[in-house]
Formats: C-alpha cells, sequence, structure tokens
C-alpha cells in the first residue's frame, strides 16, 4: 500500500491514502469524492472540509509526495558543509530517485494518460510537482556564491532535464523497472558536471 507520511490529522493522511490508492488503481475519472470518502472511512462533509474538490485533493497528492521525499521540510536547504558541487549532487540524486519511485510513476502514468479528458488533472500535477519543484530549485539557486546564472529559472528547468535521460525515459514505459543505483548516480554526476560547465565560477 502506498502512504502519505504526514504531520497533519490522521483524517487527512487517511484521505490522502485512499485517494492516491484509488486514482492509482481505477484512474483519475473513475473516481468520486463519494468513493474516496468510503476508502478514507470518513463523511463526505469531512472529506470537503479537508479538500474542496478532486483536482485539490490530487494536487496535494502530488505537493505532498514532492516535500517527502524531494524536500522534507519544504524548500532545499544551504549546507555549508557541502560546496556547491556535492550540494547539486545531494539534490539531483534526491530528485531523480523521486522519480523513479514506482508512486511518482504511476501518478505520472496516470496524468498523462487521462489529462487531455481532464485538463485540470494535469494542471494540478503540473503546479504542485515540475513548477513547485522547479520555483524551489530556482530559489536555491540565487543563494549559490559559486554560481553565476543569469535566469534561475531557466537554469533550474535545464538541470531538471539533464536528470531526464533513457534511464528515465525506459523506467517510465517500464523497461527499466529498477534501476540500479549505480546508473543513477552516473546520470547525477553527468547532470551536475554539464550544469557546472555552463554555470561555476
Amino acid at each position: 500500500m502506498v502512504s502519505i507520511e504526514d504531520s497533519e490529522s490522521p483524517k487527512r493522511r487517511a484521505i490522502l491514502n485512499a485517494a492516491t490508492e484509488l486514482f492509482t488503481a481505477r484512474g483519475y475519472g473513475a473516481v468520486s469524492m463519494d468513493a474516496i470518502a468510503r476508502e478514507a472511512d470518513v463523511s463526505k462533509a469531512t472529506l470537503y472540509a479537508h479538500f474542496e474538490s478532486k483536482d485539490r485533493l490530487f494536487a496535494t497528492i502530488v505537493q505532498s509526495a514532492c516535500q517527502e521525499h524531494i524536500t522534507p521540510t519544504g524548500e532545499l536547504a544551504d549546507d555549508a558543509a557541502l560546496d556547491v558541487e556535492a550540494s547539486l549532487r545531494a539534490i539531483g540524486g534526491r530528485i531523480l530517485r523521486f522519480f523513479l519511485r514506482d508512486r511518482t510513476m504511476a501518478i505520472y502514468r496516470l496524468v498523462m494518460a487521462e489529462s487531455a479528458r481532464f485538463p485540470e488533472l494535469g494542471n494540478a500535477f503540473y503546479q504542485g510537482g515540475p513548477a513547485n519543484g522547479r520555483r524551489m530549485l530556482a530559489a536555491w539557486l540565487t543563494r549559490q556564491p559559486g554560481l553565476v546564472v543569469p535566469d534561475v529559472a531557466i537554469a533550474a528547468e535545464q538541470f531538471f532535464g539533464l536528470l531526464r535521460t533513457d534511464l528515465y525515459l525506459r523506467a517510465s514505459v517500464g523497461l527499466t523497472p529498477v534501476p540500479d543505483e549505480a546508473a543513477i548516480d552516473a546520470v547525477v554526476d553527468a547532470a551536475v558536471q554539464t550544469f557546472l560547465r555552463a554555470y561555476r565560477l
């Protein structure tokens, strides 16, 4: 069972976990708020008190996953003990491993399959995941004295792009279900080196 760690109420956690299970098993369009309430064992009033709509609920699932597995505190911290290269390698490793998690892949495939019919699904995924992650990385880049980055938003997008190599593509279509750690580290290292050649002082 997929599980969302959440410091808030047990009912909120139950709703998020139930919705994640139902969305990935049945698809976004086939799951109603009634079904989520039943699966979470909460009333509809409780469900709507926490989440005003199905797309808002889905967006929260994406945001929670990003914060839990990429940036547990909700932001990228500056680590004085690490230089910018080591920091980028740590950040890149967390990001790519998050991309390759089973739950992340299940959500990504769900969005790709259903967002044409349900545009709110694509928007919730984009704003809660890629756009939010890019904003956090861009903000972190502005605080790094060892880098010269004319446009941090573009640079953040480029770094994410450097991580989505053939390894990611193969995993996303099920050709490499469990990439080994050495392969992941090699992708991250190449991304960091390419990025630093462009932006390091």
